[in-house]
């Protein structure tokens, strides 16, 4: 086929509605309308002659020929945007954009990302502090930290495990001064309990520290995320169920104290990128870096 026949507009519509399966989303990405992205894959369809999409009410699925040119789309332009992104590079002083969870960045990154700066002052970090999946296109981060419980949360990407994610109740002095008396975890039962986006990991660690599933409380505030559960906590509004990792400076100094040894592993933080192997030599200096600080991270949390 002649290179001038090629239905670019068409294709770009339909790599962004394959790879996000929603019409709408890949309207929102390329900033058209929804009716302008079913324009274009139909006009591709009628163009190859063959359906892309199996169309349902309310969601579309790729054909097994639709998969076949998605596959192609995505590394083709994957390849063009990374080309393109090298040539607009400005070497002069380094810049990476790291995407990182917000509780991970508040409570983790941000108060020891000068020690990365004097190893490598050449080096500039651009923090995008975001949880939302990421995919790593021109416009979003060249690494990410993140948090799931599996490798394979994110699409066309690589991670690498970085710690597991360990809970354990924490509660400030002055409550646990002026609450009833903690001798088993069963009297938990009877403070505020923080939940942070669901009630499920408060149910895991009694499961795990042998309270029976009918004597768990169900009532509690609903926080959005670790560094909110934890604050909460240090404010003496109730007992957290904290991340160890996050928590560790306020168990260190006193600010909060752990009343029981019975913790649980709930997924794990995870380095992730397009691909760990061909970072940019800035990019594989702080995924390096990160390495090594989550590994003292864990050394820490031993005894605690």
């Amino acid at each position: 086929m002649k290179r001038g026949r090629l239905p670019l507009t068409a294709l770009r519509s339909f790599e962004a509605a394959g790879r996000q399966l929603s019409f709408s989303r890949a309207a929102d990405e390329l900033f058209v309308s929804q009716a302008a992205i079913s324009r274009q894959i139909r006009e591709l369809e009628l163009f190859l002659r063959q359906p892309l999409f199996v169309r349902h009410h309310r969601r579309v699925e790729l054909t097994d020929t639709g998969r076949r040119l998605l596959d192609q789309l995505v590394r083709s332009f994957d390849a063009i945007d990374g080309l393109l992104s090298e040539m607009m590079a400005t070497p002069a002083q380094s810049v990476v954009c790291v995407s990182v969870e917000p509780s991970l960045a508040a409570s983790w990154l941000v108060p020891r990302l000068n020690r990365f700066r004097e190893l490598r002052p050449d080096i500039d970090i651009s923090l995008d502090v975001d949880p939302r999946l990421i995919e790593f296109r021109s416009d979003q981060a060249e690494l990410a930290l993140r948090f799931s419980a599996h490798s394979t949360s994110w699409p066309r990407s690589e991670a690498e495990c970085l710690a597991s994610v360990i809970y354990s109740p924490v509660l400030s002095p002055a409550l646990s001064a002026a609450g009833p008396a903690l001798e088993s975890p069963a009297d938990l039962r009877r403070y505020t309990l923080l939940h942070e986006e669901n009630r499920q990991s408060w149910a895991r660690w009694f499961e795990a520290a042998g309270v029976a599933a009918d004597e768990m409380p169900e009532r509690g505030p609903l926080l959005a995320d670790a560094s909110l559960s934890k604050q909460a906590a240090l404010l003496g509004h109730g007992v957290a169920l904290a991340d160890l990792l996050l928590a560790k400076e306020e168990l260190a100094t006193g600010a909060l104290i752990k009343p029981f040894g019975t913790d649980i592993v709930c997924g794990a933080y995870w380095l992730v990128a397009r691909s760990l192997r061909n970072l940019s030599e800035p990019a594989a200096a702080f995924a390096e870096w990160v390495r090594v600080e989550f590994a003292e991270s864990r050394r820490s949390l031993e005894g605690i």
